[in-house]
């Protein structure tokens, strides 16, 4: 099977963004898609279905670990000051705390994961490509449902056991997501390469 080149990224172009008022800009634009993407969201409790993720997972290849773990960061460090940047237009340090706060920390080492995989030539094939962001969706999984069993647990009206806590944390905060990620992964790859030459 042939190889299909992807024309990405700090692997294959390690002078991308060097300069920092070009970090400064990526960081803005690419929190700014981050607050964007919330807000294109299926209402759901616990957790919502929202385009974050395939904006997280961009984020990794087209600026790096670094940089795209600092653009996660400041887009948390502006809803915990109350800006309205997460979903449905919310703000507030509670939110990292909430039944959602697993997801959004897990987007910080998703992008870093994405950003390193790429880096170390995950980036010069599209099977490898696809499974570098399944490995990044995967994250968020982990720390999101780890945190929302966690605090299903604790928070509950009536305190759940830890069995009942992680099948309602799996039902309704992984399995409805699983289908729309798929395709929110099918979309990024498709995206990536217009991006790619977009931050040339």
């Amino acid at each position: 099977m042939s190889t299909v080149h992807l024309p990405i990224l700090p692997a294959a172009r390690p002078a991308l963004l060097a300069t920092v008022p070009r970090q400064v800009v990526a960081v803005a634009v690419g929190s700014a898609a981050l607050a964007i993407s919330a807000q294109l969201q299926v209402p759901m409790w616990p957790v919502p279905i929202t385009a974050q993720t395939l904006v997280v997972l961009l984020l990794g290849f087209v600026l790096g670990p670094k940089l795209a773990m600092a653009t996660v960061l400041a887009y948390l460090g502006e809803g915990a000051m109350g800006l309205p940047v997460f979903a449905g237009l919310t703000g507030g340090a509670a939110t990292l705390a909430g039944p959602t706060g697993g997801y959004l920390w897990g987007f910080v080492l998703a992008a870093g994961t994405t950003g390193a995989l790429a880096q170390r030539g995950w980036h010069r094939s599209a099977p490898m490509v696809a499974a570098a962001m399944v490995l990044g969706n995967l994250v968020i999984y982990a720390l999101g449902a780890g945190y929302l069993t966690t605090w299903l647990h604790f928070m509950a009206a009536e305190t759940l056991a830890w069995g009942d806590a992680l099948k309602a944390a799996w039902t309704g905060g992984v399995y409805p997501f699983l289908i729309g990620d798929a395709v929110k992964i099918a979309l990024a790859m498709a995206a990536l390469p217009a991006l790619s030459r977009r931050t040339d």
